[in-house]
C-alpha cells in the first residue's frame, strides 16, 4: 500500500513538473513587466563579453561553418516567429545585435542550468536588465521550425512570442554535447 501512494505522489510531481512549463520539460518562459522594475541596472559586462560572436578567433573552418549555421537557424526561427506575430495581426520583431550577446549568454548558461536563474544565482535578466525584457528556453530541438513550433504549443512561450509590447528579439543557439539549446530573448 506504501509503494502505491508513493507512486501516486511521484507521478503527480511529475505531472505539475511538466505542466509547468507547457507540458515539455525542455522548453521554461519568464518575462518581467517594466512598471515593477525599481530602477536598478544590471548589466554583466564580463558574461556579454565572454559570449562574443557567434565566431571567435582561432576557429577551424569547419568549427565557422558550424557557427554560420546555427546562427542561420537563428535567425531562420525569427522569421518563423514573426510569420507567427504576424498570423495574429502584430508588428514584426526586429533582430537586435545587443539581445543577440545577451541570448549567446543564456544559451551558454541554459547549457550548465537550464533554468531562469543564472549559474550565478542572479535572475535572467542580469545579463543586461535595460534590454532583456523576456525570455523563452529550450534544449534538445534541432531545428528552428521544431523549437518555434514547440514555444508555440506552450501557452506561456506563445504568450511571449505574441507579446504585443516587445519590438525587439534575438535568439542564440548553443550546441554542446551533441545537444542544441536556444535562449530567445525580448526587448522593447
Amino acid at each position: 500500500m506504501k509503494k502505491r501512494w508513493m507512486s501516486l505522489i511521484l507521478t503527480v510531481i511529475m505531472m505539475l513538473s511538466l505542466a509547468g512549463c507547457g507540458r515539455n520539460a525542455d522548453l521554461s518562459s519568464v518575462s518581467r513587466d517594466p512598471a515593477d522594475s525599481d530602477g536598478t541596472v544590471w548589466f554583466d559586462e564580463e558574461a556579454v563579453a565572454l559570449a562574443g560572436s557567434v565566431q571567435r578567433a582561432g576557429m577551424s573552418e569547419a568549427e565557422i561553418a558550424r557557427a554560420n549555421e546555427l546562427r542561420t537557424m537563428a535567425t531562420d526561427a525569427l522569421a518563423l516567429v514573426n510569420a507567427k506575430r504576424a498570423e495574429n495581426g502584430l508588428a514584426e520583431l526586429t533582430w537586435s545585435n545587443g539581445l543577440e550577446s545577451c541570448a549567446m549568454v543564456r544559451a551558454q548558461e541554459a547549457a550548465s542550468k537550464f533554468s531562469h536563474t543564472r549559474p550565478n544565482g542572479r535572475d535572467w535578466y542580469t545579463v543586461n536588465s535595460e534590454l532583456m525584457w523576456g525570455e523563452n528556453l529550450a534544449k534538445g530541438y534541432d531545428s528552428a521550425q521544431s523549437v518555434v513550433d514547440a514555444w508555440m504549443a506552450s501557452p506561456t512561450h506563445a504568450a511571449n512570442i505574441l507579446a504585443g509590447d516587445f519590438t525587439t528579439c534575438s535568439i542564440a543557439v548553443y550546441e554542446t554535447g551533441g545537444k542544441l539549446y536556444f535562449a530567445q530573448e525580448f526587448g522593447y
